[in-house]
């Protein structure tokens, strides 16, 4: 169905949406020619001057940070949204449920498909449904896949295949192997067993997948708990730095340019308030250009690793989100591509393209998260606002923009192909998997 025709599972028409998100883009740029300084923002009119976002510490949450710090939800008329640290994604998850008229959030920083997992009901108590929007992409790249210490003698690094006969012997001693990931179905969980599926280890029965939230990855690793994780930084790099383990790879070499968070928020703040959800991603969207400029990457490091933040030494931000790499086994890579990315040349980084969605629709899917008979175009269709980033870039004055629905064909580091026009040509090309 069109964007004209198709209703959102709240009944609110999107023409409707579009129509007073397009007038307010237009008064933005009109207002922004005539106070450059950014106190044109009073003339958008918001319709609340604040919001409720969530955050986990970690360093893709930088953005929503920044924004706060340097006065840019201020700058587009919202200057009380509040920016708050999540203890895991399962607490981000309850306090998206609750909203925040109710004490919780409203939206925030959050694993991609967490917005498929909470529209579908499946990770929500009872089941109960919570429609969720994917406003833009919040970053690509620099997640990492760190091991124990005592596989270090195996070599491995983008082939798991390495820790197959050790993972082996240890459960024939009786011992546990277990993997950690930090939500059910959420990146970080896709990518570890992407990863052990490549090199032939069943992620479903060649070890136990726990989950472990970001920050407590490493203390957990110290004491035995885990003898691989996937999370995002800078926990993997305090790993290093503390001499616990080491890094097998980055995500970014399983596949490159890969999106990672978003900022999501739940639907109905966003039907209720269509100027207000403008405004903080406008305000969002400067920061990832700021944040994306090397010359701030130490400032924004400092910034990010306060105790209110992250309470995290600069020493463990700065290395990878800078693309130098030391994966604590000997290896190092100076400036490498493998830094995090928050915007690109035009937005791309930013821009949310649908078809990295249906990626990750289907492999979830692969998993048995999702039944093999859902409506993945559906889903898609009914979470993604592509249309409104693309407002809220023309509201800050941006005209090259990316456009359409799809990246491309999206190829993987042990040469696997996806083609979001295809997605169950790449589910049969796919050896280890959770369905038949």
């Amino acid at each position: 169905m069109t964007i004209e025709t198709r209703r959102f599972e709240t009944g609110i028409d999107r023409r409707g949406f579009i129509k007073g998100a397009t007038a307010t883009a237009a008064l933005l740029t009109a207002a922004r020619q005539l106070f450059p300084s950014g106190a044109y923002a009073a003339a958008s009119g918001p319709e609340v001057t604040g919001a409720k976002l969530g955050y986990i510490a970690l360093t893709d949450s930088a953005p929503l940070i920044i924004a706060k710090e340097k006065g840019l939800f201020e700058k587009y008329g919202v200057p009380d949204v509040e920016v708050l640290k999540q203890a895991s994604w399962g607490a981000t998850r309850d306090n998206m449920a609750l909203g925040g008229e109710s004490g919780g959030i409203d939206g925030g920083h959050i694993l991609r498909p967490k917005v498929h997992l909470y529209s579908s009901g499946s990770v929500i108590q009872n089941n109960q449904k919570l429609p969720m929007y994917t406003l833009l992409n919040l970053n690509e790249d620099c997640q990492g896949i760190s091991v124990a210490q005592e596989y270090a003698d195996t070599g491995v690094q983008l082939d798991s295949g390495a820790l197959k006969d050790a993972f082996a012997a240890k459960k024939a001693a009786g011992k546990p192997v277990s993997a950690a990931m930090t939500f059910p179905g959420g990146t970080h969980d896709l990518w570890l067993r992407y990863w052990l599926a490549a090199g032939g280890i069943n992620p479903n029965t060649d070890v136990d997948v726990i989950v472990v939230p970001p920050p407590q990855m490493v203390a957990n690793m110290k004491v035995g708990n885990m003898d691989v994780f996937c999370v995002g930084e800078p926990w993997n790099e305090q790993l290093v730095h503390q001499k616990i383990g080491f890094t097998a790879l980055t995500t970014g070499e399983l596949w490159h340019r890969h999106p990672e968070k978003i900022l999501g928020m739940r639907a109905s703040f966003v039907d209720a308030n269509p100027n207000a959800t403008l405004a903080i991603m406008m305000a969002t969207m400067e920061a990832q250009q700021w944040c994306d400029q090397m010359k701030n990457k130490q400032e924004m490091a400092e910034i990010v690793g306060r105790r209110q933040w992250y309470n995290v030494p600069v020493d463990d931000i700065i290395g990878r989100i800078k693309g130098d790499i030391n994966y604590g086994n000997g290896r190092t890579a100076e400036g490498t591509d493998l830094l995090m990315k928050f915007w690109g040349e035009k937005g791309e980084t930013s821009y949310p393209w649908k078809s990295l969605d249906t990626w990750f629709m289907t492999e979830n899917m692969r998993w048995g998260y999702f039944p093999e008979s859902t409506d993945i175009k559906a889903m898609v269709d009914n979470t993604n606002r592509s249309d409104l980033w693309l407002e809220a870039a023309k509201g800050i004055g941006l005209t090259d923009l990316p456009s359409g629905d799809s990246r491309g064909v999206e190829t993987f580091f042990d040469g696997k192909v996806f083609d979001p026009a295809n997605p169950t040509a790449y589910l049969d090309s796919l050896d280890i998997k959770a369905i038949a």
